[in-house]
């Protein structure tokens, strides 16, 4: 039993040969402030850091940031390490919400978390930490950092999944790098989320019950449409199933994703002559946005065929290792909290573009969004989604065109 009367608790890293400065990233969840405790029982220098990347309008009902604040500051009071509060937002409205609101605009869906990690949370901020005479960083991602010995390329950092299969964020940190593998520690990447709960507890952790946040970190729990709708033109249009009838009138393609079902206002069709409970009035889901129509085209049923994708092509490639691995059969995740889909990936020659072939059918696949390549539990890197192609081509199923 340890002083606080639980369970002893095991070393869930694989610790450095000696005690560094490090600079934890404390975004005032418990997640990062376990790794930050943890690592302080190992031996470290350890020190705080608090990003503020959001401040358009800090003062609203649904931004976190002022409790956020509060809430690290605590942890650093309560473990016994400096903290210091530092504002990127100016860099994080550059490298990611611009991008972010320019693939709106261009009817695709991108993932604001995985560019934010690239370009503020292992960019800015580690160039921040570096200044602050730090040797290491880590954040309370779960995750994990293997290093080998590669007879060709010398010492290779290899990104892992997280232990705990539900909490792995492997997928939104797949295009970090060598350089940047190479000083980061995610020391609760080895753990169960409910020993890091406990451990927070044992140890009394003013935020140690505190809520998962959830969802894009400047949008917080505000409704997604109405906040997107102050920086996105709205420009409505007809709604239509695959046959091409007008079911109802969307706010503008924009607001809409592949596979969402939320938030259509359309009910079901009945066909001529069905019978009743004949499953017509099953739930819509968006199949299709028709840029050139500016019309949405949806389809009733999850298992739709026009939902069912067996290739994707990617681009905006981004490798761990810092090359492409070799073609052959991998798995790969277009979503997070994917299951891991076996795929066959090909290279092609100008290495800019790759292809991936499923074995079984994706469910709407969306461009946008990142497909992450692993080979076990190796995260090996990925790139944005271009394009996709139906299991089902549409002159077969009579379905709405290829995305």
């Amino acid at each position: 039993m340890n002083e606080n009367g639980g369970m002893p608790h095991r070393d869930p890293s694989s610790q450095p040969s000696k005690p560094h400065r490090v600079v934890v990233g404390l975004s005032g969840g418990v997640d990062s402030a376990v790794s930050a405790w943890l690592l302080k029982q190992q031996g470290h220098e350890v020190v705080g850091l608090f990003m503020k990347n959001w401040e358009d309008d800090d003062d609203s009902e649904f931004c976190s940031s002022r409790q956020d604040w509060l809430d690290a500051a605590s942890v650093a009071d309560v473990i016994g390490i400096d903290i210091e509060h530092v504002n990127f937002a100016a860099d994080y409205k550059d490298r990611v919400f611009a991008e972010f609101l320019r693939e709106y605009q261009a009817g695709r869906t991108p993932n604001p978390d995985v560019l934010c990690n690239a370009e503020i949370k292992f960019k800015a901020f580690l160039d921040h930490a570096m200044r602050l005479g730090a040797e290491k960083i880590a954040t309370g991602h779960y995750a994990r950092v293997r290093t080998i010995a590669d007879e060709q390329r010398g010492m290779q950092h290899q990104l892992l999944k997280g232990l705990d299969p539900l909490k792995d964020q492997s997928y939104f940190l797949h295009r970090l790098n060598q350089a940047q593998l190479s000083r980061t520690l995610f020391p609760v990447g080895e753990l169960p989320k409910t020993e890091v709960r406990r451990i927070a507890a044992d140890i009394g952790l003013p935020n140690a019950k505190k809520k998962d946040s959830t969802g894009i970190c400047f949008i917080g729990e505000r409704p997604f449409r109405e906040f997107l709708n102050r920086y996105l033109k709205s420009e409505p249009g007809p709604i239509l199933d695959e046959r091409g009838r007008k079911l109802g009138q969307h706010m503008g393609l924009s607001f809409y994703t592949l596979g969402q079902r939320q938030g259509l206002h359309i009910g079901g069709v009945k066909e001529k002559g069905a019978p009743r409970g004949g499953g017509e009035h099953a739930p819509w889901f968006v199949a299709e946005k028709d840029l050139t129509r500016n019309a949405l085209i949806v389809v009733q049923g999850h298992d739709h065929p026009a939902l069912l994708y067996g290739e994707l092509t990617a681009q905006d490639l981004s490798w761990v290792a810092g090359y492409p691995p070799a073609e052959g059969p991998l798995a790969a995740k277009t979503r997070y909290r994917q299951t891991d889909a076996a795929c066959e990936l090909r290279v092609d020659g100008s290495i800019s573009t790759i292809r991936l072939r499923f074995a079984d059918p994706q469910w709407a696949v969306t461009p946008g969004q990142s497909a992450v390549l692993y080979d076990g539990d190796v995260c090996l890197g990925g790139g944005v989604i271009e394009c996709a192609s139906r299991v089902h081509p549409p002159q077969e199923a009579g379905q709405a065109a290829t995305v």
